[in-house]
């Protein structure tokens, strides 16, 4: 049975997908005391990236941005991989995200308000944190955008 933060997903017209399998030697994501931490999150829909290349070339800011929402929502099955309940979380701590720049491409905050939006959606305000918005030559896969997150978790978890 799903908590409150999955029935919101659903309410979203969104779907928590399956945990992207590593793709390389690491964890999805690891649990340390209260603090859950994921592994840099690319935007795959079933196992596929939906658009690769640079934001600001190939891709752009607001494509991105959609990319960016879809890696939060990757970052929260991972989190759920861990406790297995997403009503665990009592907030989410830190977002990092890297976007793939053209050279001239200067706009990766707004890039990443995709999934910093996406995770205020569903979580309300255990969704506010802090954040890094870093420009990349490159990702793994030639992925336009990447994010990784930390979570505190209940006391009860």
């Amino acid at each position: 049975m799903s908590g409150v933060v999955e029935a919101r997903i659903a309410e979203l017209g969104l779907t928590l997908p399956e945990v992207v399998p590593p793709l390389a030697t690491y964890q999805p994501a690891v649990r340390s005391g209260a603090y859950v931490y994921t592994a840099g999150q690319l935007p795959m829909v079933q196992g596929k990236l939906p658009l690769t290349g640079k934001v600001g070339a190939e891709v752009s800011a607001e494509q991105a941005k959609e990319l960016a929402a879809t890696c939060a929502l990757n970052a929260l099955a991972a989190v759920k991989s861990v406790v297995g309940d997403l009503d665990k979380i009592a907030r989410v701590v830190k977002v990092v995200g890297f976007v793939a720049s053209a050279p001239d491409f200067t706009a990766q905050p707004g890039v990443l308000n995709g999934a910093s939006e996406l995770l205020g959606e569903i979580l309300g305000e255990k969704g506010v944190h802090a954040r890094s918005a870093v420009g990349v030559a490159v990702l793994p896969l030639d992925a336009p955008v990447e994010i990784e997150i930390q979570v505190e978790l209940t006391a009860s978890a």
